[in-house]
């Protein structure tokens, strides 16, 4: 039979868990990769064919450009045929960094700034007039007005940041006969031989002619001087006075009529929060500034100075000078270092935080003598301010940590730009109001701008606004209408960043691309999910192959090919059990095959919990989108939180309550967002946020060391006879400090490969092969195991070995309960994926002595979870509330919502038109709900549970 189709076919894969498999992949259709987690999908997908796609990638370049990629280790596979350019797209989350924002990410930004740097008009910023050009005469009379008497300089404009050495320019200028220039702000005479730093931005200005305002002799130079500057500075003159360093530009392009104020023509950059041509210079663009909170000062107001009630000066080594200065304010008021702070006044405590020069006469009432009581002293918080800048030390980071907060910038209010950007407007909106509209106000307000432009500049927007709406488009595909352009980066959820770098990959309509994704519908509402089914297919139409990781049930059954990875996870797993189209999965006999048929599936209680009376009622929240949203949190119960993606999920509980309750019990940091007040804390006890950050972020940290019993099994080797006779103590078996370690890779068992424009690539050390101890450590053997193979075994194999300590045994044993029993003990967090790194963290909360009175915040725990692991995790789960411990689970798994005894739909939109209670109730209550969007796909999911079970027991 012949099969037209094409294939990616790989043979003997034994990448990690993987047996030995052949595989064949169908090129140009949706292929899903399914199985439980950790039983080999990413092996197959990520660690085999993208790590050999990528691999080839780098053969094609020169074998000079290779020498500084160093060895890529070819994935374990014998061979790979018919692979095309691989893509992959990944769950790690996107950049930390506080600049990078979604405009920046999906570039949609920078065709904002090409769109605002050809059409916009410039408005005063004073008298908020539109601004006009001037004719040669005006300016010339407003210099007269202006600098009546005076001794100016007539300048040109030349360079306007721009990088160049500019040696051929000064060149053409000394020639011409100019003989002083400002270069950077600095008057320098122009040299034959004069060279600037060609890396460096520059701003140049020549000097065309020295007049004396009112002197006949200028008067009759003036217009020719000022015709040649126009000439040469392209409609741009400055004028500065002698001996300032102002220069007031008057310009033949925008200028304020009657201020005389100017402004340069927009460039792209003039509207850049990354250049200083455009950033605001008080938070230098990054629309937040630290601001030091002098209420972190002082934690306990019983204690003394001497006490340590002053925190700061615990951080700062080099206090003998400020104390002496303290004791001064102090004694002023009588008062001495002795003194506990609740009986301090105020005014003192204003003269320590914000600084005090003055002399004082106090009486020595028994002496009968006045003493002179100098104080020269600047205050805490200006020498807290002043330190943090420098960066220079230690103690300046601490101090950063422990007492600032971030505010919002008071000069630009968050538009992270500088006045003069923002009087540029289209339409009346400037390009901060623009970028913080969400993508779908964007999209409807590019729709009406173009019929306002004039014809001139309808023909220069009409390319531009096509690139911006097609790319916007795309970002509404998947699902992400609620974010605004100016949305920070940093504070994107795993499943948002790797849709926007979806959306990003759609719209550079590349084909015969192989397409990788992880798990793309994470945190996803089933609405917004068909839509990003619809953009898969729509990649693959367009001639693409797209490989998807993933669990969700509609997207399983919306594929072209289904492969189901198994049977079980770690070395159980690794084998292809079945391959083949979604419609054919029915007749399969796999643990994924039973929970779509429903042979196995998550039982509906029979009752919802009434939990222990006592609840936890905040009011008022209004952070984001939130609209003074109150809501009750009943206690002991399982308390779902559902909604659209963007609905305010997150703002009200990881934004609002966590970071109260946190600054409650522990001291934290973070401030909350904005809320009226919240009751009913003391029915709390501690409050644990399991969220999906890595654990650690470098290759030494592992499960082990994250959940604390590597060091009882450090512990335990030391004990060991032959530990004794050498003389080994705990440290030994440590891989980060020197003695036992391998030095040549330090205990890492890997070495870095820096790539310079492709991500770090990892290779095993080969002096000790990745064991990470020397030889001597690894004689130490524990019923024949080394320390290494202790982190070799996964978490199944320990929970045997060391089921006779129990110290040990409980930990292991709870990260078995959480469905983690396939990963090793060593393995490094940075190849954990988001839900696994979540999961650890919640076997480390329940290894710890249980006070039963906890509240558990989640968000979305079940990432990256099959059904049955979802099962599993939601037994251990229902454990803990069991003991009276109560949950906050924000989730959109319908196998979660159901089992919740208490549901909070926020919605009923994302963005603006979101951030309201819908309903709440139990999911029997929310199915009925008309408004609410979850209780349509809930009400389903409850009738099938009843049909599933209905004919499970006939068939029983």
């Amino acid at each position: 039979m012949n099969d037209p189709r094409e294939y990616i076919e790989v043979y003997g894969a034994r990448e990690h868990n993987l047996k030995n498999i052949d595989v064949k992949i169908p090129r140009d259709e949706l292929v899903v990769i399914t199985g439980i987690s950790g039983s080999g999908k990413s092996s197959l997908a990520f660690d085999t064919i993208f790590a050999e796609g990528q691999r080839r990638y780098i053969e094609t370049f020169s074998a000079y450009a290779r020498q500084f990629l160093g060895g890529l280790e070819r994935p374990d596979v014998d061979k790979i045929d018919g692979l095309s350019p691989v893509i992959a797209i990944e769950q790690k989350t996107t950049n930390k960094n506080p600049r990078s924002t979604v405009g920046t990410v999906t570039e949609l930004y920078d065709f904002l700034r090409l769109l605002f740097a050809r059409v916009s008009d410039a408005y005063s910023q004073n008298t908020g007039k539109k601004m006009v050009s001037y004719t040669e005469d005006q300016i010339l009379e407003a210099i007269k007005e202006n600098y009546k008497g005076q001794k100016v300089m007539l300048l040109a404009p030349v360079v306007r940041s721009r990088k160049g050495h500019y040696h051929e320019l000064f060149v053409q200028m000394a020639k011409k006969g100019y003989g002083q220039a400002r270069i950077d702000g600095d008057l320098q005479d122009i040299e034959y031989d004069l060279k600037l730093d060609r890396y460096k931005t520059h701003d140049i200005d020549i000097v065309i002619d020295r007049w004396i305002m009112g002197e006949n002799a200028s008067e009759t130079r003036m217009e020719k001087s000022m015709k040649t500057a126009l000439q040469m500075g392209e409609g741009l003159v400055g004028i500065q006075k002698l001996g300032s360093m102002e220069i007031e530009y008057f310009s033949k392009n925008l200028m304020d009529a009657e201020t005389g104020q100017s402004l340069a023509l927009p460039e792209p950059n003039t509207f850049s929060f990354n250049s200083p041509k455009g950033s605001c210079p008080h938070c230098k663009g990054l629309g937040t500034v630290k601001k030091v909170n002098t209420d972190y000062f002082v934690e306990n107001p019983k204690l003394s100075i001497n006490q340590g009630g002053l925190r700061p000066l615990e951080d700062l080594k080099s206090n003998k000078w400020i104390l002496g200065q303290i004791k001064n304010i102090l004694e002023i008021f009588g008062l001495g270092l002795s003194t506990s702070f609740k009986d301090i006044p105020q005014e003192a405590l204003d003269y320590i935080y914000h600084g005090c020069h003055k002399e004082f006469n106090k009486d020595l009432k028994y002496a009968g003598i006045t003493k002179k009581i100098k104080v020269n002293f600047d205050g805490l918080v200006p020498l807290i301010n002043e330190m943090i800048e420098d960066k220079e030390s230690y103690d300046a980071i601490l101090l950063e940590r422990h007492f600032t907060t971030e505010e919002t910038c008071s000069d630009c209010n968050g538009a992270r730009l500088q006045p003069s950007s923002l009087s540029f407007k289209i339409d009346g909106k400037n390009i901060a109001e623009i970028n913080a509209l969400p993508l779908l106000e964007l999209k409807e307000w590019l729709n009406q701008v173009e019929e306002k432009f004039s014809a001139k500049n309808k023909i220069i927007a009409h390319e531009i606004l096509k690139e911006i709406k097609t790319r916007l488009e795309f970002l509404l595909d998947v699902g992400l209408d609620y974010l605004s352009l100016s949305r920070s980066s940093r504070t994107l959820s795993g499943g948002e960043s790797q849709r926007i770098r979806l959306a990003t990959q759609i719209g550079s309509q590349l084909v015969n691309v192989l397409y990788i994704l992880d798990e793309p519908s994470i945190g996803l509402h089933q609405r917004d999910n068909e839509r990003l089914i619809r953009s898969l297919k729509n990649l693959r139409d367009i001639g693409n192959s797209v490989i998807v990781v993933e669990h969700d049930k509609d997207m399983i059954l919306a594929a072209d090919e289904v492969l189901d990875i198994g049977p079980r996870a770690g070395k159980f797993g690794g084998e292809i059990l079945w391959q083949g189209k979604p419609e054919d999965l029915l007749k399969a006999d796999t643990i994924t095959a039973d929970y779509i048929t429903g042979k196995r599936r998550i039982e509906v209680p029979e009752t919802r919990r009434e939990g222990n009376g006592k609840s936890i009622v905040l009011k008022g929240a209004t952070g984001n989108n939130l609209k003074n949203v109150s809501i009750e949190i009943p206690l002991g119960k399982l308390v779902v939180v559902t909604g659209l993606s963007g609905s305010g999920k997150s703002s009200l509980i990881n934004g609002t309550l966590y970071p109260i309750l946190n600054r409650h019990f522990y001291r934290s940091v973070q401030e909350p967002l904005p809320y009226k007040k919240l009751d009913g804390i003391d029915n709390i006890d501690k409050i644990v946020d399991v969220d999906q950050t890595p654990i650690g972020r470098t290759p030494r940290s592992n499960p082990a060391t994250y959940t604390g019993m590597f060091t009882d099994i450090r512990n335990l080797f030391a004990e060991l006879p032959e530990s004794k006779i050498r003389g080994y103590k705990a440290g030994r078996f440590s891989f980060n400090v020197k003695g036992g370690r391998c030095e040549t890779c330090q205990g890492g068992g890997l070495k870095v490969i820096e790539m310079n424009f492709l991500p770090d690539v990892y290779v095993h050390c080969e002096t000790c092969n990745g064991k990470r101890f020397n030889r001597e450590t690894l004689e130490v053997r524990y019923k024949g195991k080394s320390i290494s193979d202790v982190l070799e075994m996964t978490i199944d194999e320990a929970t045997e070995f060391f089921q006779p300590i129990p110290k040990i045994f409980m930990r292991v044993k709870t990260m078995q309960d959480v469905g983690l029993g396939y990963i090793t003990m060593g393995q490094q967090s940075t190849t954990l994926s988001g839900g696994e790194a979540q999961r650890i963290k919640l076997a480390a909360e329940l290894s710890k002595r249980q006070t039963g009175n906890t509240l558990y915040i989640l968000d979305e725990p079940t990432t990256g979870l099959h059904f049955e692991d979802v099962k599993i995790l939601m037994e251990a789960i229902n454990k803990l509330v069991d003991l009276g411990n109560s949950f906050i689970i924000i989730e959109h798994n319908m196998d979660v919502i159901k089992l919740a005894d208490h549901i909070i739909d926020i919605g009923p939109e994302g963005g603006k038109r979101g951030g309201e209670i819908v309903a709440k109730g139990t999911p029997e209550v929310i199915a009925k709900s008309k408004k609410s969007l979850t209780a349509k796909f809930l009400k389903r999911e409850l009738e099938e549970s009843l049909e599933k079970s209905a004919t499970n027991d006939i068939i029983k």
